[in-house]
């Protein structure tokens, strides 16, 4: 399949903005009323990512959520005077905390999951299984997209533009603004 054309790109964006701002809201509004009076969704999403994990660093939560270290210790103390979350001193290196989910943790986590996986079936049962499935994946590819320009403060669509002879957003710009060097 080629890529989207320069032409195309303007509407699918806003039609890309309208859809995620609408799911994002929506979405959201259904996860902290189905967890409410339990977490708040951003301490759900800490120890949904901790229980995944198995245990990890307030480092790796911050990077993850893209939030400062204090904004994560402030939600990793409540968590943890809930007894939530148990912090371990690691062995080789003291300055290193792990972060892991006491039994307690466990169980609040599966059974908020539980719920929020019951929200998001009744959307995802509209649709059918492949088109579930090939929402997911290019959902999935997006996020590696940003991950991969995260990582390594490259523009990997600027590198695909390049590696299939498109225009990157530079060479764009100086068309438009009739500067374009041959």
């Amino acid at each position: 399949m080629d890529a989207v054309r320069e032409d195309r790109l303007e509407s699918l964006i806003e039609r890309y903005e309208r859809a995620m701002l609408v799911v994002t809201r929506r979405m959201s509004a259904l996860f902290r009323n189905t967890i409410a009076g339990d977490l708040t969704l951003d301490q759900y999403n800490i120890i949904r990512y901790i229980n995944l994990r198995r245990s990890c660093t307030s480092t790796e939560l911050s990077e993850t959520y893209c939030v400062g270290k204090s904004a994560i210790t402030a939600i990793v103390d409540r968590l943890a005077e809930k007894g939530l979350i148990r912090r371990t001193q690691d062995q080789s290196d003291r300055r290193v905390i792990f972060l892991s989910l006491t039994r307690k943790g466990e169980r609040l986590c599966e059974t908020l999951t539980g719920r929020i996986q019951r929200v998001v079936s009744r959307y995802l049962s509209h649709f059918t299984v492949e088109e579930v499935s090939t929402f997911i994946g290019t959902f999935e590819k997006l996020a590696h997209l940003l991950e991969t320009a995260e990582g390594t403060g490259e523009d990997p669509v600027r590198k695909t533009a390049a590696a299939a002879g498109r225009p990157g957003r530079k060479r764009i710009a100086q068309r438009e603004q009739g500067r374009e060097k041959p």
